[in-house]
């Protein structure tokens, strides 16, 4: 239920009605480490019985995103540990596997992708940040908003917003895919609801004003030649 309530209350005014996507983990763009369930939902990282875990493994998803709003969920089917398991975004070019013994947080790494570590820190181009308390619980469920006409990635925490942790992502200009890391043996995480809308053409024109206009200062938008009704707009999607 707390999933299904996280998707309904994204009301941002003017935004269509989410629609459900289909895209899975991509079995031709991952860690050699990293094993598929049947339909492709599910990813299994490091479960080599004899070698178990020798470094950071990844995967992506087979959908990038471009213009529009993507929400889905990534499950923690089990007890996260290691030195790093991550949720997040990337280009295609993106790392996906590191071996000899290299432990790392590979989300964030370097400028082709932006991570979420379960030990609460986000990552971009090799810098990190504190910004939210762990995660270690089952069935741990982490949201992720990408909202490409503000440039904002929001992470979720079993329906709660985190707030947003990264900003600027449209001005990345190629496709983001879904993406998951992790140097933990038996690593279990599956995909849970994915879907999109996209905004109408007003709300796009009132988005591009957005983007231009100081994100902390409601006076910007009160002096922007509009009338009353769009300026509340601006500041509702702002907020």
């Amino acid at each position: 239920m707390a999933t299904a309530l996280a998707v309904q209350s994204l009301c941002i005014p003017g935004f269509d009605e989410y629609s459900p996507d289909n895209w899975c983990w991509d079995s031709d763009h991952k860690s050699c480490d990293v094993k598929l369930s049947s339909n492709h939902l599910a990813a299994y990282f490091h479960i080599d019985p004899i070698f178990e875990s020798h470094g950071t493994a990844g995967v992506r998803g087979t959908k990038g995103f471009n213009e529009g709003e993507y929400y889905w969920e990534v499950i923690f089917t089990e007890p996260v540990c290691g030195t790093s398991v991550m949720v997040g975004v990337g280009t295609k070019r993106a790392l996906l596997h590191m071996d000899n013994y290299q432990f790392i947080d590979m989300l964030g790494k370097d400028e082709q992708s932006w991570g979420l570590s379960y030990k609460g820190t986000i990552w971009h181009n090799g810098r990190r940040e504190r910004y939210c308390e762990p995660f270690y619980d089952t069935n741990t469920k982490i949201g992720m908003l990408l909202n490409l006409y503000t440039g904002t990635l929001t992470f979720f925490k079993n329906g709660v917003n985190l707030g947003v942790a990264f900003r600027d992502l449209h001005k990345v200009g190629e496709e983001l895919y879904p993406m998951s890391s992790s140097t933990a043996a038996e690593t279990e995480v599956e995909l849970g609801i994915r879907s999109s809308r996209k905004l109408k053409l007003q709300d796009k024109c009132l988005s591009t004003i957005l983007r231009n206009v100081s994100r902390q200062d409601d006076g910007a938008i009160d002096v922007l030649p509009l009338p009353k009704k769009m300026k509340t707009e601006l500041k509702e999607m702002r907020s």
